[in-house]
């Protein structure tokens, strides 16, 4: 097949900066977009089965997938500005008629807004912690139990979630709230901490071939002493560096056998409620009783594709016995499936059912 991968380029962060910025919006501004390491490797894992066009989801991507016309979209654009970034690029494909991989742009929109996902999940009775938003300081509520964690609603990759996020004290919660409020410029996400292990999920495929990859279980103890056990922005990009790579992830999680099929009925059950397409990072806490609660999804995962970056749907793919190119392929052979196209079909779908179960 000919398959167009569209990304993000990730840029130099001192060619945008200004003194007019807020510097912890500058910062993180570009922590979702992909580097060309990252690019590359997704483009060598797609060439390795098929022909494969490069395209930057810029002003010019509608004129230049009009141009090549592929039979596939390989779909890794996060977008920059808005609520609708994520699904930009699905919507600009549904226009032009194109199949690709991931969710729509409906899915892709209700996820990056942790408010409206946990309203579906919430309603769908699927376990989530106990929440509200609030638009100004003078709205937040006291009836929330301490601790509180506050998060921009419309942020990925721990964008506005400093180790500062996680409150014990109204003044805190104020003074988190007041900080999301004036740099993200958004509402922010109040919700009640959960006290117990923290586990990332990747979920790869759809209907009945949908597939739970081995848990990855996040280790706080590795953080530095005095810190919150939660997965900040500092954790994730500042502490955590390739050179120097924190032994913050256990993969396969140790569960006991009933508490990995409870976390992993949750993940679907998730991915199928909020109407996720070929694969999905779902991210869960247990609560002080030792029960999942998802805290939030993430349709386009994060794939960096070197062990040392820590990137976690790659680990699990490992945990699983699928290479990179595996994981990139099964992820198109998922697509391909679900929309009946015919062409090149690679045979990594076979092969990570063949791993799963082994794995499993």
């Amino acid at each position: 097949m000919h398959i167009a991968l569209a990304f993000n380029l990730k840029a130099d962060r001192t060619a945008v900066s200004s003194a007019d910025d807020p510097p912890s919006a500058v910062d993180d501004l570009y922590a979702e977009w992909d580097d060309i390491h990252t690019i590359e490797a997704v483009r060598d894992a797609l060439a390795s089965a098929h022909r494969v066009s490069l395209v930057e989801a810029d002003l010019d991507a509608f004129d230049s997938l009009r141009r090549l016309k592929p039979d596939l979209v390989f779909n890794m654009a996060e977008g920059l500005l808005g609520a609708s970034r994520e699904a930009q690029m699905p919507a600009m494909l549904d226009m032009l008629g194109l199949a690709y991989t991931g969710s729509d742009p409906v899915t892709l929109g209700i996820c990056l807004d942790k408010r409206r996902t946990k309203e579906i999940l919430s309603c769908h009775g699927i376990a989530t912690p106990r929440f509200t938003t609030v638009t100004a300081v003078d709205q937040v509520p006291a009836r929330l139990r301490y601790p509180q964690m506050v998060k921009p609603i419309l942020e990925g990759s721990s964008k506005g979630v400093p180790d500062a996020s996680l409150v014990r004290d109204r003044k805190a919660l104020l003074r988190q709230v007041r900080q999301v409020l004036e740099v993200y410029r958004q509402p922010a996400l109040i919700e009640e901490f959960l006290p117990g292990r923290e586990f990332t999920v990747a979920v790869l495929g759809n209907g009945a071939d949908l597939r739970v990859l081995p848990a990855v279980e996040i280790n706080f103890e590795a953080l530095p002493a005095g810190v919150n056990p939660i997965y900040s922005y500092e954790a994730k990009w500042i502490w955590d560096r390739e050179d120097d790579p924190l032994r913050i992830f256990t993969c396969p999680a140790r569960l006991e056998p009933a508490l990995q099929q409870a976390i992993e009925d949750l993940c679907r059950r998730a991915f199928q409620v909020l109407g996720c397409r070929d694969w999905c990072r779902i991210d869960v806490r247990l609560d002080q009783h030792g029960r999942p609660h998802i805290i939030e999804l993430n349709p386009l995962p994060g794939i960096l594709p070197r062990p040392e970056q820590n990137s976690c749907f790659p680990k699990a793919a490992r945990a699983a016995g699928l290479s990179y190119t595996d994981l990139i392929l099964a992820v198109v052979d998922a697509a391909v499936k679900r929309l009946n196209l015919t062409g090149n079909h690679h045979e990594s779908s076979c092969l990570f059912q063949s791993r799963a179960v082994t794995a499993g």
